[in-house]
């Protein structure tokens, strides 16, 4: 059967500008409509990580493999590290009947929208109100050196110039306020749906 409507859900937005936390409410609140691909990172896990639900941790080497054999959607290089998309991760939620949501920056962005004749993407950027509010969310969260935190801030500020240019996102949330930002983001993504012939759930 032929699926109509958008088939990925694809969020971007800084580190800290709290998109994470919207999607968690949107997947706690529409269960059977949403599911998450999960990326391929060549990263060693963090405490707490698990393999295949976090991340699918890689080889370097044979993610550059797979990459070259046209096996990914995306992919970019953060931190000396790769991270991607694999075309079966997204494969996996749409025979699951979900719509697919990825949680990717600026590089894959651009990525996927190249891959349009494919899928037919809701593109949405979450933005922090302000650079010195990301900072000091960072700040709180403790997780950053002074270095990552700097090179993490010139990343913001150079995605947030891309989410602000007219046509690259279908939607800019400044998430200022969780409740409106998440209430934002869930119409706008249901009446997408509704629009593209796919049931809200509602």
């Amino acid at each position: 059967m032929v699926r109509h409507g958008p088939k990925v859900l694809v969020m971007c937005g800084p580190s800290g500008s709290g998109k994470s936390t919207l999607l968690r409410r949107l997947f706690d609140d529409y269960p059977d409509k949403f599911g998450f691909s999960v990326s391929h990172t060549s990263r060693s896990p963090r405490p707490g990580e698990i393999d295949g639900k976090h991340y699918h941790f890689t080889d370097r080497k044979e993610m550059e493999n797979a990459i070259a054999r046209g096996e990914f959607l995306e992919s970019a290089v953060f931190s000396n590290n790769l991270y991607g998309t694999s075309l079966a991760a997204v494969e996996s939620v749409w025979k699951s009947g979900k719509i697919c949501v990825l949680d990717i920056d600026m590089q894959g962005v651009k990525q996927v929208k190249q891959r349009s004749n494919m899928m037919d993407p809701i593109l949405v950027f979450i933005k922090p109100p302000s650079l010195k509010e990301l900072e000091d969310r960072l700040r709180k969260r403790g997780t950053e050196t002074e270095d990552s935190l700097q090179r993490r801030l010139a990343v913001a500020q150079e995605e947030i110039e891309y989410g602000d240019t007219p046509g690259n996102f279908h939607l800019v949330i400044i998430n200022d306020n969780l409740e409106k930002s998440y209430a934002k983001l869930r119409d706008f993504v249901l009446a997408e749906l509704v629009k593209n012939g796919v049931d809200s759930g509602e």
